[in-house]
């Protein structure tokens, strides 16, 4: 059994967990074990990242600004008790504890296509309440980002700098290796944005310019350049990101029989013209079966067929933050990843478990973390960093990652100490070994 305490670090043999009041050791002992484990994982032929809705709190909260609420919603129709009633059913029976929103969505959704077929009058008055609801979702969203763009400059630039050092922590590595696969679960352009202002170089199935269209072929497109002098040899570009947004995105939409990604501003106004009236016909979030059953297959098929690709196959790792666990068909492809032995699971999460979450079951990321873990039985396989301290946008990306850069000039240092008979503890050193 895996021991899930709030402060838990645990990589290969070397195991530690801190209790609630337990002190933890100086922050420079704690990195010197860390540091160059997750360096070492990063460097993973294969490596995949996980981001939920942990980062966006993160980096909101960093702002001094408050993020998306995910809570359950009050549904005022007629048929609103069901609604809730089989979402908290269908939430537990996944494993994830009370109801969200996006749970009573997904209820909400298959109740209304069940009163269509039936004929029944009362889906009327349910779409125009479910269009009303979604409509806000979306507006609540947009408000969390332009929380973010609109924070003082001071929060915002600090903001701004944690979010742009933990994605450069991930996507520096060497051009030579497999690029990192980025995947998320949350609806927002957060992570866009922190790319954009780090200059990384986003790949996704939207094909075009002014009306950019998801293409179901995958193709291995690849970002290259000829280096000046030399002909016929084309160098992989660094910086380069693959990222799959699982549950869909806020300017997706459903247009001329075609996914496209519509114009839509990061923390645009509430009254943009990108905001559909009806996004229950539109909009791609998940869950959402929009007009007919291709349409709520068609897009997500493909998601998940990358995230299955991307982590099951050997020498793959799979690092995950900010994600609670609670979505079983993701926890499917994990297990499955967690079978090749040569895989490895790094779950990073602020777990803010608490004693009322824990009596409903809401939100309670420590329980299902440990029925989760319990159930693969592969604990030498995952690393746990758990915990306020762990999970703390900041102390993670000033502490821990790795240095985000790849520094060509302070590797071949390293590997110079190294066959000197000198021995340097550091980023550099780690990246240099996993390199060679």
């Amino acid at each position: 059994m895996i021991d899930l305490c709030p402060h838990v670090f645990k990589a290969g043999a070397r195991t530690g967990s801190y209790g609630e009041q337990a002190a933890l050791p100086p922050v420079s002992d704690l990195r010197s074990a860390i540091e160059p484990w997750l360096t070492s994982v990063f460097q993973s032929e294969h490596l995949s990242v996980l981001l939920g809705s942990g980062l966006p709190l993160a980096v909101s909260t960093s702002a001094g600004c408050e993020g998306l609420s995910m809570a359950p919603l009050e549904w005022g129709t007629e048929v609103g008790t069901s609604i809730v009633a089989h979402a908290d059913q269908s939430a537990r029976q996944m494993g994830r504890g009370g109801a969200n929103v996006e749970d009573q969505f997904r209820s909400a959704l298959q109740l209304r296509a069940g009163l269509d077929v039936a004929g029944d009058a009362r889906a009327v008055a349910l779409s125009t309440e479910i269009d009303a609801k979604l409509s806000d979702f979306l507006k609540g969203i947009l408000r969390a980002e332009r929380a973010i763009a609109e924070a003082t400059e001071e929060r915002r630039q600090f903001a701004e700098s944690l979010l742009v050092s933990f994605l450069l922590s991930f996507a520096s590595r060497a051009a030579t290796r497999e690029r990192l696969n980025l995947f998320t679960t949350n609806y927002d352009r957060l992570i866009e944005r922190g790319c954009d202002l780090a200059g990384l170089h986003l790949i996704d199935r939207f094909v075009g310019q002014l009306e950019p269209v998801f293409r179901a072929s995958r193709l291995s497109v690849d970002l290259h350049y000829n280096p000046p002098g030399i002909r016929g040899e084309p160098r992989y570009l660094e910086g380069v990101v693959r990222i799959s947004k699982l549950h869909g995105s806020l300017d997706w939409r459903w247009e001329k029989s075609e996914l496209r990604r519509c114009a839509l501003p990061f923390g645009a106004p509430e009254n943009h013209p990108a905001i559909p009236a009806a996004p229950s016909e539109s909009v791609i979030i998940y869950p959402n079966p929009a007009k007919d059953f291709e349409t709520l297959e068609y897009p997500y098929a493909e998601l998940f067929r990358d995230f299955a690709a991307a982590t099951c196959r050997p020498n793959a790792a799979l690092v995950t933050y900010g994600y609670g666990f609670g979505d079983d068909h993701i926890n499917r492809v994990i297990r499955d990843m967690l079978t090749i032995p040569s895989t490895h699971l790094v779950v990073i999460s602020w777990d803010r478990t608490n004693p009322a979450a824990q009596a409903d079951g809401r939100n309670a990321t420590r329980l299902r973390l440990k029925t989760f873990f319990e159930s693969v039985g592969r604990p030498a396989q995952v690393s746990l960093l758990l915990g306020s301290h762990f999970g703390d946008l900041e102390a993670l990306a000033s502490d821990y990652l790795p240095k985000p850069a790849i520094d060509s000039i302070s590797i071949r240092r390293a590997r110079l100490l190294l066959n000197r008979g000198e021995h340097e503890r550091g980023p550099a050193a780690a990246q240099g070994e996993t390199d060679e």
